[in-house]
């Protein structure tokens, strides 16, 4: 019983934590918005290269790696029936409405939700973020806005470099089928459209969001000790992929009703 108890005390303080945390950055995020002119872009433009430039090498190989399997896994059974051209539309349509979008996500959650939960917790953890606060710098608007906004940026950018990534290596795996990147490219056309691809870009601001976010907010709730900042870098990856895969699937579902 007193386990349990425990557990519930620990489950409302973070629940207390993450309401005043969106609250904050709800609020910081507003006053950008009114006064861009109070934001440190040099930050911002220094995080969108951490997570945005740094990023296109794993981006594009995990893609073009997604791409040819897909490609493969499909076009030997549909071989069977002489349909390996339908192989287009399966990847144009999953790699723009839920892949590309996803797997962007999934991926800078690991690498960049995680930097940020171990860059703020280290601060914390140096007692740095207090030093912030006794110079009247409120932590919340020098270090999490900056990382959302930075976000906000590089995760659409990110998820189209690997929607054109994924694409290139189902056409060339289609090329073993003996069938023409051109008529690969036309059969896409042919069925894809721009709905489809706004319909997976539509879905990368709330991704951006949560990755820094969740990101921001474990590093913030940080304790002291050796493995903490470990412990926070850990809970954000995860935390931060189980909310991405709820969110798609939320998004799938309104799609479905709204019949986009």
């Amino acid at each position: 019983m007193e386990e349990i108890g425990r557990a519930a005390l620990i489950v409302g303080r973070d629940l207390r934590t993450q309401i005043i945390f969106v609250g904050e950055t709800a609020a910081a995020l507003w006053n950008a918005t009114r006064y861009p002119q109070s934001v440190r872009w040099k930050d911002v433009w220094y995080t969108c290269e951490q997570v945005g430039v740094n990023a296109l090498p794993i981006v594009a190989l995990i893609s073009f790696l997604l791409g040819i399997i897909l490609a493969f896994q499909s076009a030997v059974p549909m071989r069977q029936f002489g349909a390996e051209i339908f192989v287009a539309d399966l990847i144009g349509l999953s790699i723009l409405r839920e892949l590309g979008p996803l797997m962007t996500a999934i991926l800078l959650a690991g690498r960049s939700g995680a930097a940020f939960a171990a860059e703020i917790g280290t601060m914390k953890v140096n007692e740095e973020l207090n030093a912030l606060t006794t110079m009247g710098l409120d932590p919340v608007r020098f270090l999490v806005v900056t990382r959302i906004l930075a976000a906000l940026l590089m995760v659409p950018l990110l998820t189209l470099f690997a929607d054109i990534i994924g694409i290139l290596g189902g056409a060339l795996t289609m090329l073993t089928f003996n069938i023409p990147i051109a008529a690969f490219l036309h059969e896409i056309d042919s069925l894809v459209d721009v709905k489809d691809l706004l319909a997976g870009l539509a879905k990368t601001p709330v991704f951006a969001i949560l990755i820094a976010g969740i990101g921001c907010l474990r590093g913030l709730q940080t304790e002291q000790g050796a493995s903490a900042v470990g412990i926070s870098a850990t809970r954000a990856v995860v935390s931060g992929i189980i909310l991405l895969v709820v969110v798609d699937g939320i998004y799938a579902f309104v799609y479905y009703l709204l019949d986009v």
